[in-house]
């Protein structure tokens, strides 16, 4: 009987043929590599700290170099003749995203977004004709941009060499091959080499790679938000990753914006009484309700505010909270009729001013956030995507304004240039910058600056911290300015103004001291105290007290009970006199019937009402 031959399998040989895919693709990594590496140091996010010591992403280089090795060894499963129109195929689409991303960059201060891609989808030819010859000049060169060129023209360049070079290596005399055992030590070294490469790599990228997992498994745009806002958030670090984010989170936009157009269908009013005239909401923006004088505050940040409450025009709310601590999350609650703890999804309700609409108000939103712009983040796309939408925005609203402004004043300015004196039932919606951060930019310092670091006795914070707590402070007082004015333009009418934030924020209230939001923090009552309690206040007009003393009277007994703002929009319902099934007084703050005992779920998980204060 013979005997079966044995396979010898040869692990130095193996070990060498690591190093094959970049070997047999070393043009595609070398410049790949090298327009990856453009990207990830030039562009710097947010674009501001770009010239303030700010640094590129601490692992482009590995995991570059994973990423366009796990490339090279797929493209060395194809076929030598299809692999060559292939690898052509990857240059004409990553130089030409890579010179779109970057030219985002440097015309609109971020790379590419959901925002933008959604824009891009909406635009039509001749816009995007009269887009690039206002955009398009050979200043770009001189940017982010040239580099890329350069490395392209580079590229054809040696392409051109290469090809020459190898005609005429066919016409000259050829050395002998020497045998392959020569080769051995050489390709083992190299292997050994690619492969700690790889396995560095691997190791230092994994949690960005588990984290880029995690966003793509997200099944909601709410649940992007979320998980971008972790700390190990994913770092999509190059355009390609950007783009097919921004596809995916439009795609789940898109799917929510189709239950929200067929929950509209389904709106009914029965009856409208009108029984407030003029309905004005005003939302704030990251307002810490322990640094407003209204509600104890050692430091005069409202005093007009203050003012108000002491003629008896105004009601403050003791007991109010947010749902989250994320605009875009707020947002959706404030907006839909859906409410916290009910079956379903936000989206699976219709939004409060298409029930206005339909019952007769002439609705008017004037925001200073959510206009759809290049420069909008995701953060924005994902809070403002349906106020946006061209058909639910011709739905909820009348009136809307086109552009935004440095400070809040310009909502004021947009208002006036909006309204109808002619129109008798008016709900109006003014959505302001608030406290938004960086809290310098959100008031006219010259003129607004009234705190300074030097007024606040507090030896634990640095100089650096004390200043930051005085822009945030003047920015309070500088919102309080703008919210008075806002009660001055119904002065003369049947109304009433409520004024009620997105959130709270950390302001160095609690060790350890920051400020901003922590967004993947355990909810325990620090985080609820200073980024979930809100200031909330009712303003009444002399005529609307006149003209309804047990509705004031009502809105006065109400101030202590215990409100989450997801109900708000039925207490608006109420307000205009709406008679529609979509109405529950048990959620209308107000009336007799209202649940005190509703819990109040903080981002969608802890019963604010169980929390140890």
């Amino acid at each position: 009987m013979r005997r079966k031959s044995k396979v010898h399998i040869n692990p130095l040989k193996w070990i060498g043929y690591l190093f094959s895919p970049i070997q047999k693709n070393g043009a595609f990594f070398v410049f790949m590599f090298t327009l990856g590496w453009i990207c990830t140091q030039y562009e710097i996010m947010p674009y501001y700290l770009r010239n303030k010591g700010a640094e590129p992403y601490e692992l482009s280089m590995p995991e570059l170099f994973l990423d366009i090795y796990i490339v090279c060894a797929i493209l060395m499963l194809i076929p030598k003749k299809i692999r060559i129109w292939v690898k052509a195929l990857l240059y004409v689409f990553l130089y030409g995203l890579a010179l779109v991303d970057m030219f985002c960059y440097e015309r609109f201060e971020s790379t590419l977004t959901p925002t933008m891609l959604m824009l891009a989808m909406e635009t039509t030819s001749k816009e995007a004709q009269e887009f690039l010859s206002g955009y398009l000049s050979w200043d770009i060169v001189k940017t982010g941009v040239g580099w890329i060129l350069s490395l392209m023209a580079g590229h054809i360049l040696w392409t051109i060499l290469r090809t020459i070079f190898k005609r005429m290596s066919k016409r000259m005399i050829l050395l002998p091959k020497l045998h392959e055992s020569v080769y051995t030590i050489p390709k083992l070294l190299i292997g050994l080499i690619t492969g700690w490469c790889l396995y560095s790599a691997v190791s230092q990228t994994w949690d960005n790679k588990m984290a880029i997992r995690r966003l793509f498994a997200c099944d909601t745009i709410g649940q992007v938000e979320h998980e971008l806002n972790k700390k190990d958030k994913a770092n999509l670090y190059i355009p390609v990753y950007r783009l097919a984010f921004g596809l995916y989170a439009n795609g789940l936009a898109d799917t929510q914006i189709d239950q929200l157009k067929a929950a509209s269908d389904k709106i009914r009013v029965d009856s409208c009484s009108y029984r407030v005239p003029n309905i004005v909401l005003v939302i704030g923006e990251s307002y810490n309700k322990h640094h407003s004088q209204l509600y104890g505050y050692d430091k005069a940040t409202t005093p007009r505010q203050m003012a108000l409450e002491a003629e008896g025009s105004l009601v403050k709310y003791t007991d109010v909270v947010s749902t989250w601590n994320l605009t875009s999350f707020v947002f959706k609650h404030l907006f839909s009729l859906y409410a916290v703890g009910d079956s379903g999804e936000w989206c699976d309700q219709p939004l409060f001013p298409e029930v206005f609409r339909k019952a007769g108000y002439h609705v008017t939103f004037v925001t200073n956030q959510f206009e759809p712009k290049a420069k909008d983040a995701v953060y924005d796309f994902s809070g403002g995507f349906f106020l946006n939408d061209p058909e639910l925005s011709q739905r909820q609203f009348d009136s809307h304004n086109t552009k935004t402004h440095r400070f809040d004043d310009g909502v004021i300015k947009e208002y006036d240039a909006l309204k109808d004196s002619t129109i008798k039932h008016n709900l109006v919606i003014l959505h302001l910058m608030g406290s938004h951060v960086d809290y310098r930019a959100r008031y006219p310092q010259k003129t607004n600056t009234v705190f300074t670091p030097q007024m606040y006795n507090r030896p634990e914070l640095s100089d650096q911290q004390k200043q930051i707590l005085a822009h945030y402070d003047n920015s309070l007082r500088y919102n309080d300015s703008i919210v008075a004015v806002v009660t001055q333009r119904f002065i003369d009418k049947d109304a009433v103004v409520i004024y009620v934030p997105d959130h709270g924020e950390e302001i160095f209230d609690d060790s350890p001291y920051m400020y901003g939001r922590m967004h993947s923090a355990n909810i325990d009552y620090r985080l609820a105290r200073n980024e979930m309690e809100i200031p909330f206040w009712i303003w009444g007009s002399p005529l609307y007290r006149e003209n309804h003393p047990y509705g004031w009277m009502a809105i006065q007994n109400a101030k202590d009970r215990p409100l989450m703002i997801d109900a708000l929009p039925h207490l608006l319902m109420y307000l205009g006199g709406i008679s529609s099934p979509l109405y529950r007084e048990e959620l209308n703050v107000i009336s007799p019937k209202y649940d005190e005992k509703r819990p109040r779920i903080l981002k969608g998980e802890t019963d604010y009402n169980t929390l140890k204060k």
